[in-house]
């Protein structure tokens, strides 16, 4: 095979295209594949620095792309984002992946962009191997969050460039003859931690990179993005420091402005004041049930539904809103967000057409209403098909329609009066088109549930006999931080790989078939609920039932009737509110059900039942799930009774298998949690 690895034509759409779709392990997937066309209108969109493809005998057989925005996120000034990178099973145990990421990185030292963002699936550890050992550090949280991969940072061409002065015509005459980044980079561990050390009141990383016989040194502050101090080791064994000069572009950090609230009736909006996003908190709801982004005065400029740009802005008080303005050199966009009677008013106003504005609405459980009537659960790949890896892809609703997402107790309604894309269900793009006074309006309804549902079942103390007669037995192991078999009767109720451990979806230390962590907020913008990875610090056994964590000072116990008609307890405790090891904002009781490939789940959400395939969704949210499990038993999970609607349950479908999060906020102390088997679904 002799592959050619050259930059992106439009000829190329076609190939890659086919590429994606014939494997589906590729890093960007859409349900039911993309198109050439999407794939053409996708690089327009992300403002693509660069695109490489590898091709053999006319196939393109691999991909790199260098983007200033992918939809989801935002690079800042002199940085690149790789995503798209993917190569096709027959050729990744040579040498084209190496290939691919060196000549992407040769190109950004070239073009003047000095850090590349990517993100990997930690449990692909082939992938995250390969990554460390080329010299990507890991920056900011080291464990998946919901897109189920971490964020890693690459700053040598930033290093290269920085000292190329001043390193001497020895050492620049090894650096020319380095070939590849793998033989570049002292060698890092491939284990999930931060690579960040404070150094004089900065946020640092250190290089040690090695140039033939030279040895450079180099401490990065990852916040400013610039190389605090360098050094050259020689053949001789002295050490000359060097003197950094600076990056050619100047990093805009995030200055920290307090948030601009108001309220309306039962609502509460928040716009942040470094990036101008809106976030609404409404009655009865556990976090935001509406976050919108800001659209940045340039057209292509970087934007994304989980990470903004922080931004120059003018913000004044207007009555029931502020006002917020943005300058750039192609004009200003003049955004006025207030609340009236229920309805969240966005109105811009721009002298050249701005970015775009994504979307989200913060409900867990709620009805979706399709704009052609369809009803769905709300939950990612349930009703509409999830194009957040390619938006491109996403399904566009037609003007003069609404979409409506009905929770137990808010509801939001979107008319439909300008180009809206439909990314997945719970996420939209909306356009800006001017109206006859040269003003953009969007409008979104925020209000109380119209009929406001029944309290859910889920509080209820439902039991009927198991299916299986014979003994309950649980064994819960220290060392795998958690149960690692659950029988009830001849019903196996758990799966766990112990004594080993073994990847489990995007975590890549599953060991026990039940375990608790602690993660960040289930609502958070940028992550999203984790995976459930545990922290190296270990677990203790305070009984044969119950384990506890000194250094994080979590604790749970199972209670466990010999009456099996009787449900197990699980009570999670987590330290108070405030406390400096209570930093985590969820308590997660992790489940790794003993199913089929394929089974069932019912489900409670916002009042209504469902019956699902587990093999038709990613991931909804549940105040009750039941999981048929393989020998035709239910697995019941609910909060104890008279729990708060803040307890909820997140199930997920993996190629794994299905995983439960039983979640509720950490800080309040003790959290209790069912569980019990059931001939039939009690929901």
């Amino acid at each position: 095979m002799s592959v050619t690895i050259r930059h992106y034509r439009v000829g190329d759409a076609q190939g890659i295209a086919e590429l994606f779709n014939r494997h589906h392990d590729n890093p960007n997937p859409v349900a039911g594949g993309i198109t050439p066309g999407e794939v053409v209108r996708e690089l327009a969109e992300r403002d693509t620095a660069a695109f490489l493809v590898a091709v053999d005998e006319g196939r393109v057989v691999g991909t790199f792309g260098l983007f200033n925005s992918t939809g989801r996120r935002s690079a800042r000034a002199g940085e690149l984002i790789a995503d798209m990178f993917f190569v096709a099973p027959a050729y990744r145990n040579g040498v084209l992946t190496g290939r691919l990421f060196t000549e992407a990185v040769e190109w950004m030292m070239r073009s003047g962009c000095l850090v590349l963002r990517l993100t990997v699936n930690p449990a692909n550890t082939v992938a995250f191997r390969l990554y460390r050992r080329v010299g990507c550090v890991c920056v900011g949280r080291t464990t998946p969050g919901e897109d189920g991969n971490v964020e890693l940072h690459n700053y040598i061409p930033l290093v290269l460039r920085s000292v190329a002065g001043d390193l001497g015509d020895d050492a620049r005459s090894a650096l020319r003859e380095v070939t590849s980044f793998a033989t570049l980079v002292d060698s890092r561990d491939d284990d999930l931690r931060s690579d960040v050390r404070p150094a004089g009141g900065a946020r640092t990383v250190h290089y040690r990179l090695l140039l033939g016989d030279f040895r450079l040194t180099a401490s990065v502050d990852v916040d400013r993005g610039t190389v605090r101090q360098a050094a050259v080791g020689r053949p001789d064994g002295t050490t000359r420091p060097l003197r950094p000069a600076e990056p050619p572009y100047r990093v805009r950090a995030p200055r920290g402005a307090a948030p601009h609230r108001f309220a309306a009736g039962g609502a509460v909006c928040e716009v942040d004041g470094d990036d101008a996003t809106v976030r609404v908190w409404h009655e009865g709801h556990h976090g935001p049930v509406f976050i919108s982004t800001w659209p940045g005065c340039q057209a292509n400029g970087p934007s994304g539904w989980r990470e903004g740009e922080p931004r120059d802005l003018d913000v004044v008080r207007v009555g029931g809103g502020v006002r917020v303005t943005e300058r750039c050199r192609e004009g200003e966009v003049v955004g006025t967000i207030t609340l009236d009677g229920g309805v969240l008013r966005q109105d811009f106003a721009f002298t050249a057409p701005p970015g775009r504005i994504f979307q989200t609405v913060g409900l867990r459980q709620a009805v979706f209403v399709h704009a052609d009537g369809r009803r769905h659960p709300l939950g990612l790949d349930v009703g509409v098909r999830d194009a957040s890896e390619v938006v491109a892809a996403s399904e566009p609703v037609p003007v003069g329609r609404e979409l409506a997402w009905l929770g137990s107790s808010t509801e939001i309604r979107m008319p439909v009066g300008e180009p809206v894309r439909l990314v997945h269900s719970a996420l939209v793009e909306r356009g800006l088109e001017r109206g006859p006074d040269g003003v953009a309006r969007l409008r979104t309804v925020i209000r109380p549930a119209a009929a406001p549902t029944a309290a859910p079942r889920a509080a209820a103390a439902l039991r009927t006999p198991p299916g299986t007669g014979g003994p309950r037995r649980l064994e819960l192991d220290a060392a795998a931080a958690g149960v690692t078999r659950w029988t009830e009767g001849a019903t196996r109720v758990l799966r766990s790989p112990h004594p080993r451990s073994r990847a489990f979806g995007c975590n890549p230390r599953w060991s026990a078939g039940m375990w608790v962590t602690r993660e960040r907020q289930r609502y958070h913008r940028s992550a999203g609920l984790g995976w459930g990875v545990r922290s190296p610090a270990g677990w203790e056994a305070e009984h044969p039932l119950a384990l506890y964590c000194p250094h994080t000072r979590t604790g749970w116990e199972i209670t466990a009737p010999g009456d099996t008609t009787e449900p197990v307890r699980v009570d999670v405790r987590t330290p108070p509110a405030g406390d400096e090891a209570g930093d985590e904002a969820e308590a997660v009781l992790w489940i790794t059900p003993d199913t089929p490939r394929k089974t069932t789940v019912v489900l409670e959400s916002a009042g209504t039942r469902w019956a699902l395939a587990s093999t038709g969704f990613r991931q909804v949210w549940a105040a009750a799930a039941a999981v048929r499990l393989s020998d035709g038993s239910w697995l019941d999970c609910r909060p104890s009774p008279g729990s708060g609607g803040e307890r909820e349950i997140a199930l997920r479908s993996t190629p794994s298998g299905l995983l439960v999060g039983c979640v509720s906020p950490a800080g309040r102390r003790s959290t209790t949690w069912h569980l019990s088997v059931h001939d039939e679904p009690t929901l």
